[in-house]
C-alpha cells in the first residue's frame, strides 16, 4: 500500500499539521491520492508554537493544518484539498470540473463540517478537553447526520456519485473518528458498505488515517485519564 509519509527533505509543499487532527489527515489522503510528496512540519501545540510570530504570517487565524506551497499560505482542509487537486491533479475526478458535479461534492464537504463533522465536535470534545459530563442529546443529534449521509449513499458508489472524490476522502476520516469511540454505524447498511470500500480503496489509507487515529486515540487516552 502506498505511504503518505514524507519521502523528501527538498518537498516544496509544506504541511504545517498534528498527526492526529482529523482536518489535517484529511488532507494527507488528498495528497496521497495525487501523488504529491508533503514536506511534514510537526506543530507543537501544547508548546504554543502556533501563536508565534513566524506562525502567525503564514497562518493569522493560527490553525492547523496550513500548507505552504511555493509562498503561498493556505488553511482550512476542504480549501487546501480542493486547491491541491485545482492544482496538481492529472485529470479532475477528484474535483470535477463540471459545474453540477461539482456542487454536489461541494454539498458533500459542507455537509460534513456543518453536520456530520459538528456532531462529532459538539458531543466529544466538551468531554474530552473541558472534562464536561455527557450531553444525551448532543449524543441523540448524532443520528441526523449518519440517517441523512445513508441517504446519500443510497444506490451510489461514492457520497457524491460514481466516482471518488474529495468529499470521500473528507468523510471518512469523520466517519473513522465516530468509529473510534465506538459510536455503532453498523446500522446504516450504505454507510457501512461505504466505509469499507473508500478504506481499502483510499491510497495510503492506513499511513494517512490509520495512523493518525492511533496518535487521537493515545490523546484520547492522555487526556481523558486527567
Amino acid at each position: 500500500m502506498a505511504s503518505c509519509e514524507v519521502r523528501s527533505n527538498k518537498a516544496k509543499i509544506d504541511l504545517y499539521y498534528r498527526p492526529g487532527s482529523p482536518p489535517c489527515r484529511a488532507v494527507r489522503l488528498v495528497a496521497a491520492a495525487l501523488g504529491i510528496d508533503l514536506n511534514l512540519k510537526l506543530v507543537d501545540l501544547h508548546g504554543g508554537e502556533h501563536l508565534k510570530p513566524e506562525y502567525l504570517k503564514l497562518n493569522p487565524q493560527h490553525t492547523i493544518p496550513t500548507m505552504v506551497d511555493e509562498g503561498f499560505s493556505l488553511w482550512e482542509s476542504r480549501a487546501i484539498m480542493a486547491y491541491l487537486v485545482n492544482k496538481y491533479g492529472k485529470n479532475d475526478s477528484l474535483y470535477p470540473k463540471d459545474p453540477k458535479a461539482r456542487a454536489l461534492v461541494d454539498q458533500r464537504l459542507y455537509f460534513d463540517f456543518g453536520t456530520l463533522s459538528m456532531s462529532f465536535t459538539d458531543y466529544f470534545y466538551p468531554m474530552l478537553f473541558a472534562g464536561a459530563p455527557e450531553d444525551k442529546s448532543k449524543y441523540d443529534k448524532i443520528a441526523v447526520g449518519f440517517d441523512l449521509l445513508e441517504i446519500f449513499l443510497e444506490g451510489q458508489k461514492y457520497v457524491a456519485g460514481s466516482q471518488l472524490t474529495i468529499a470521500d476522502l473528507a468523510l471518512i476520516v469523520t466517519v473513522s473518528n465516530f468509529e473510534l469511540i465506538k459510536y455503532d454505524i453498523s446500522k446504516y447498511k450504505n454507510v457501512s458498505r461505504w466505509a469499507t470500500k473508500i478504506k481499502e480503496e483510499a491510497t495510503g489509507y492506513a499511513d494517512c488515517n490509520g495512523e493518525g487515529l492511533k496518535a487521537f486515540q493515545e490523546l484520547i487516552d492522555h487526556l481523558m485519564k486527567k
